[in-house]
C-alpha cells in the first residue's frame, strides 16, 4: 500500500519545490539519411524526424496531466550532422540545418540537437565545412542547437580546434547581436562529450546508440534545498549527504516512471535518466539556492567547491540506486544565466570566472551560460576553453564550455534571452593575453592514465 505520506510529499515537490521532467529527449540516428545528394538527404531526415516524433508532444502532454508532473521540454537529438552531410557532394550543411528547424517545428518539439561534430584528434573536410557553417545555421534557425567535442582523456586537446571553435563562438554572437548576441547561446564546446545527453545544446545520438531511444532529463534544486532545510540546523555533513540522496532518489523514481511511460506509448526504447539538478530562473529552482540552505552566505563564498562537490556526490548515489539506466551528465549544472541565485552572486560580483572555473571541477559540465564583454578577443575564448577542455581530461570527466560575447555591451550589463535560458549579467573577465599560447596549434597530449588498456 503507498503510504499517504509518500502521496502528500510528491506532491509538495511539484506544486510547492517546482519539481518537474525538465526535458524528454528522443535520440535518433540519421545514419540511413546519408546520400549524395544533400537535397535527398534533407528530404531523409525531414521524413525521419516526422515518423518518430510525431507523437512525441502529445503523449508526453498526455503523461504530464495523467501523472500531474510538468514535462517542461520536448527535444530531439540526432546523429552529428558532420558526419551525416560528409557524404553529399555538395555540401549545404545549411540547408540540412534549416531542415531540421522545419521538421523540429512541424512536431512541435522545443529544439533539436546534434547539428555537431567530434574533432577531438582533427578534423575531417565534413567536420570543417560543418564547424564553419554553424554561425550562419543558428542564426537562421530557432530550434537548432550546436556541439563541437575538442578534446577527451584519451585523445588529448586539439588546440587547433579550441582556436577555431573560439572564433565560431565569436561570430555566432555577432551575427545574432540584434538578439542578445542568442547564437552563441545555442553552441558550446565539450571534453569528454557523453554520447546520450538528453539537455541542450550539448545533446547528439551517439554512434553506438540504438536507432532510437528516449532519453530523460530530470530537475529538482527546489526539492533538494527544501529537504536541506528540513533537517536540524545542527545536522553534520554525514546527514546531510544522505538526506539529499534520499531526496535524489524520490526525483529520479518520479522521472524513470515518466520516462518509460512515455517510451513505452512511442514504441521505442527507454535509454538513460539523466540525474542533473538543472536550475531555472524561477525563485526557489536555484542550485545556489542549496548552497545557501547548507548554510553559505551565497555561492561564490570559500566552501562553495566543496559544497558542489557533496551534493553533486549525493545526487548520483541516490539517483543510481533508483535506476539501472542512468547515463548523461548526472549532477549539478551551474549555468549562469538559468539560475536566479547564480544572477544574484554574479550581479553582488560574489562570483567570478576564476571561481566557477574552480566549480567545474566537481560539477556535471563547466563554465555554462557566461555572458562575457564583447570585445573579449578570440584568443582569451580560446583560453577558456583550454583550460575547461584540461580540467575533463585530466579528472576524465565531461566539461563544457558556453560563453556568450555581448557584443556591444560591457561588464556591468546584462543579455536577455527569456524562459529557461533566463538573462545573464556580463562578468568582466581577465585581460592577460593568451595568443602566443592558443596559436601554437597542435594537440596537447593526453595524459599518462590515458594508457588504461
Amino acid at each position: 500500500m503507498i503510504e499517504e505520506q509518500n502521496i502528500l510529499e510528491t506532491i509538495n515537490m511539484i506544486k510547492l519545490y517546482n519539481l518537474d521532467i525538465r526535458t524528454v529527449t528522443l535520440a535518433l540516428s540519421l545514419r540511413d539519411c546519408i546520400s549524395e545528394d544533400c537535397d535527398k538527404v534533407c528530404e531523409n531526415i525531414y521524413n525521419k524526424i516526422k515518423k518518430y516524433a510525431k507523437n512525441l508532444v502529445v503523449y508526453a502532454d498526455e503523461l504530464a496531466d495523467e501523472y500531474s508532473i510538468p514535462i517542461i521540454n520536448k527535444r530531439i537529438s540526432v546523429t552529428p550532422i558532420s558526419l551525416i552531410g560528409e557524404s553529399c557532394k555538395k555540401n549545404d550543411y545549411i540547408k540540412i540545418a534549416k531542415t531540421l528547424d522545419a521538421a523540429a517545428k512541424d512536431v512541435g518539439v522545443n529544439f533539436v540537437g546534434g547539428f555537431s561534430a567530434l574533432v577531438e584528434k582533427g578534423m575531417t573536410k565534413g567536420d570543417k565545412l560543418l564547424i564553419e557553417s554553424i554561425p550562419q545555421a543558428l542564426a537562421q534557425t530557432q530550434r537548432v542547437c550546436s556541439s563541437v567535442n575538442v578534446a577527451s582523456s584519451k585523445a588529448g586537446i586539439n588546440m587547433d580546434a579550441v582556436l577555431k571553435m573560439a572564433k565560431i563562438i565569436k561570430e555566432a554572437a555577432n551575427l545574432t547581436k540584434n538578439e542578445d548576441c542568442i547564437g552563441a547561446a545555442k553552441l558550446v564546446v565539450f571534453c569528454n562529450v557523453p554520447d546520450d545527453n538528453p539537455f541542450m545544446a550539448g545533446a547528439f545520438c551517439g554512434m553506438g546508440e540504438p536507432e532510437a531511444a528516449l532519453n530523460v532529463g530530470v530537475s529538482g534544486p527546489g526539492v533538494v534545498r527544501a529537504a536541506v532545510l528540513s533537517l536540524d540546523g545542527n545536522a553534520d555533513m554525514s546527514e546531510l549527504s544522505n538526506k539529499i540522496k534520499q531526496t535524489a532518489y524520490k526525483i529520479t523514481s518520479a522521472g524513470e516512471l515518466i520516462g518509460r511511460k512515455l517510451s513505452k506509448r512511442l514504441n521505442i526504447p527507454f535509454g538513460v535518466i539523466d540525474l542533473s539538478l538543472a536550475p531555472t530562473p524561477a525563485v526557489g529552482d536555484s542550485v545556489a539556492g542549496i548552497f545557501q540552505a547548507m548554510g553559505l552566505e551565497h555561492a561564490g563564498a570559500h566552501g562553495t567547491t566543496a559544497a558542489l562537490a557533496m551534493l553533486n556526490d549525493a545526487v548520483k548515489k541516490g539517483g543510481i540506486m533508483a535506476s539501472s539506466h542512468v547515463g548523461g551528465l548526472s549532477g549539478a549544472f551551474i549555468p549562469v544565466s538559468e539560475d536566479a541565485g547564480m544572477i544574484e552572486a554574479a550581479n553582488k560580483k560574489y562570483l567570478n570566472i576564476n571561481k566557477l572555473e574552480a566549480m567545474t571541477s566537481v560539477c556535471s559540465v563547466g563554465l555554462d551560460m557566461i555572458a562575457i564583454p564583447g570585445d573579449t578577443p578570440v584568443s582569451t575564448i580560446a583560453g577558456m576553453i583550454a583550460d575547461e577542455m584540461a580540467i575533463g581530461m585530466i579528472n576524465k570527466k565531461t566539461t563544457a564550455v558556453r560563453v556568450i560575447p555581448a557584443i556591444g555591451k560591457n561588464a556591468g550589463e546584462r543579455l536577455f534571452f527569456g524562459g529557461l535560458l533566463g538573462q545573464a549579467p556580463v562578468m568582466p573577465i581577465n585581460n592577460l593575453s593568451a595568443m602566443k599560447f592558443v596559436e601554437r596549434g597542435g594537440r596537447i597530449p593526453a595524459p599518462i592514465h590515458s594508457m588504461n588498456n
